[in-house]
C-alpha cells in the first residue's frame, strides 16, 4: 500500500523501517482531534472558494461519518498507514472518492500534527483544571471542619509552632490554586493556531487563517510558519506545569504517610486505600499515596525526554518531535489517574485529634510566644531570644515543659515576666494571637476560607 508520500520512490519501505516510523500506535488517540481539525480547515475553504458547497459538505459528511464509525468499532485503523492523518485521509477517499483528496489543500501534516496536539492538550487541561477544583473544593470542606483543630507545625521536620489542621491543609490549597492558574496561563499559549504554516513556509492558496481559528475558537494565530510547525515550546511548558501539579501531590503524599505512621498516628487511611502485607498480618499500608509520590518521578521524566529531544533541533520540522506525544500522553493520563485517587482518599481520611494535641504539648512548640510576649513588653527580640531559649534549656534539664514552670522560676530569667504570660503560652491563645491575614488563627484561616471558596466559584464559572 502506497504511502501519502510514496509517488517520489521507486522500492517499497522496509518493513523494519515502516515499523519504526509508525507513529499509529500512540497517535490514534488524535483520532477526535485530526477530524475537529479536518472540519475547521474545510469549512475554511470553502468560505475562501477553494472549494465549491458540495464539496465541502461531501467532505464535512464523510468526516462526521468517519469519526462516528471509528468510535462504535466499525472502522480499524491500518497499520499499513504510518500515522492517524494518512488512515483518517484514507478512509476518507475510500468514502468519497477523489473529492476527499482536496482536504489536503493548503496544509501539511507539519501543521496537521501541530493543531491536533494543541486541541487535544487544550481540552486535557480543561480536564486537569475541574479536578484540581474539586481537590480545592474537598480541602476547603475539611478546613471549615477543622479551624480549631490543634496540631503541630514543622520546619526540618522539628516540631515548630502551634496551628491548626485548617491552616496545614490551607497551605495545600494555595499550591493547587497556582496550578490551576498556571494551566490557565499555558491555554493561552496552547491555543496558538498553527493550521496554514503547511511544511514549513506557508501556502499560495487564498486561505484565511483567521477564520479557522475562530471556528475552533482559538484566540491567536501563529505570525512564523517556520514556528508554528517546529514550535514544542506549549508541550514542553504544560509538561512543566503537570510537573508541578505532580510536586505538590507528592509533597502532600509524603505528609500522609509520615501522619499515618505509629511514629505520628495523627491520620488513618481508610480500607478501601489501603493494602495489606502478604506475611505480616498488621500492616495497613497506604499505597496509593506512596503510588502518587512515586509516579511524579514518571512526570518529570516526560519533561526531561521531550527537553533532551528539542534541545538541538534545527528548523523547522524533524521526525524527533514524534517523539512528543507518549510523555505528554502518559503525563496527563498520570495526573488525571493521581487526583482521581486523591479526591474520594482525602475525602475519607479519619483525623486523630487527641495525638494531634498531645504532639502540641512536647516539644517547646510556645517558646516563640515566649519571646513575643517579652518583645510586647518592649524587651528588645534577640534578647528575648536568649531568654525563652534559656527557660527551654532550663526545662529540658528539669524534664518540664513552659506552661508546668511556675511564676517565680519565670521570674528567674526576667523579672518583668507576670502571671498573664500562663494565658499567652496556651495552645489556643498561641493560635489567636497570630491574626493577621495568612496566619493560623482561626479568624484568620476562615476569612481565607472565604476568599478561597470565592476563588472556586468564578473559576468554575470562568
Amino acid at each position: 500500500m502506497q504511502q501519502l508520500w510514496g509517488s517520489r520512490f521507486s522500492k517499497s519501505q522496509d518493513e523494519i523501517a515502516k515499523a519504526f516510523n509508525s507513529s499509529l500506535e500512540f497517535d490514534c488517540k488524535l483520532y477526535s482531534q485530526d477530524i475537529q481539525g479536518s472540519l475547521a480547515h474545510v469549512k475554511m475553504l470553502g468560505c475562501q472558494k477553494i472549494l465549491t458547497e458540495t464539496e465541502v459538505e461531501k467532505i464535512t459528511t464523510a468526516l462526521n461519518e468517519i469519526k462516528a464509525e471509528i468510535e462504535t468499532g466499525k472502522l480499524v485503523f491500518n497499520p499499513d498507514f504510518e500515522d492517524i492523518h494518512t488512515n483518517i485521509e484514507k478512509f476518507l477517499v475510500e468514502k468519497i472518492g477523489e473529492v476527499g483528496k482536496k482536504l489536503h489543500t493548503a496544509r501539511s501534516r507539519n501543521d496537521q500534527v501541530a493543531l491536533d496536539l494543541r486541541l487535544f492538550i487544550s481540552e486535557e487541561i480543561d480536564k486537569i483544571q475541574n479536578k484540581l477544583l474539586q481537590l480545592i473544593e474537598t480541602f476547603i470542606k475539611i478546613q471549615k471542619e477543622n479551624t480549631e483543630t490543634i496540631m503541630p507545625g514543622y520546619t526540618h521536620m522539628q516540631r515548630a509552632q502551634i496551628v491548626t489542621l485548617a491552616h496545614y491543609f490551607g497551605a495545600y490549597v494555595e499550591m493547587f490554586k497556582r496550578d490551576f492558574e498556571r494551566l490557565s496561563d499555558c491555554k493561552k499559549r496552547v491555543t496558538i493556531l498553527p493550521l496554514g504554516a503547511c511544511a514549513l513556509a506557508g501556502t499560495p492558496h487564498n486561505i484565511d487563517r483567521t477564520k479557522t481559528a475562530e471556528i475552533l475558537h482559538f484566540p491567536s494565530v501563529g505570525l512564523n510558519s517556520m514556528d508554528c510547525v517546529s514550535d514544542r515550546d506549549f508541550v514542553i511548558e504544560s509538561l512543566s506545569d503537570l510537573s508541578m501539579i505532580m510536586l505538590h501531590l507528592s509533597r502532600f503524599s509524603e505528609e500522609m504517610i509520615l501522619w499515618a505512621s505509629f511514629e505520628f498516628k495523627f491520620i488513618e487511611v481508610d480500607d478501601r486505600f489501603s493494602t495489606g502485607s502478604s506475611i505480616m498480618p498488621q500492616k495497613k499500608n497506604p499505597d496509593m499515596f506512596e503510588l502518587i509520590r512515586g509516579k511524579s518521578g514518571r512526570v518529570y521524566g516526560s519533561l526531561l525526554s521531550l527537553l533532551t529531544t528539542m534541545k538541538s533541533l534545527p528548523l523547522a520540522y524533524n521526525k524527533d518531535m514524534q517523539e512528543d506525544k507518549e510523555p505528554v500522553f502518559d503525563a496527563i493520563k498520570t495526573v488525571k489517574d493521581c487526583l482521581s485517587v486523591l479526591i474520594p482518599m482525602l475525602e475519607t481520611l479519619k483525623y486523630n485529634k487527641e495525638n494531634m494535641l498531645n504532639a502540641v504539648n512536647k516539644g517547646f512548640l510556645n517558646a516563640t510566644d515566649v519571646a513575643d510576649y517579652l518583645a510586647n513588653k518592649g524587651v528588645p527580640f534577640r534578647e528575648a531570644h536568649q531568654i525563652s531559649g534559656n527557660l527551654v534549656k532550663f526545662c529540658e534539664e528539669h524534664h518540664l515543659t513552659l506552661n508546668e514552670l511556675s511564676l517565680e522560676q519565670f521570674k528567674e530569667f526576667y523579672a518583668d515576666f507576670d502571671l498573664d504570660i500562663f494565658d499567652k503560652i496556651t495552645p489556643m491563645s498561641s493560635l489567636k494571637s497570630k491574626n493577621s491575614l495568612g496566619g493560623c488563627a482561626p479568624d484568620a484561616v476562615k476569612a481565607v476560607i472565604s476568599i478561597n471558596e470565592k476563588w472556586v466559584s468564578e473559576n468554575k464559572k470562568s
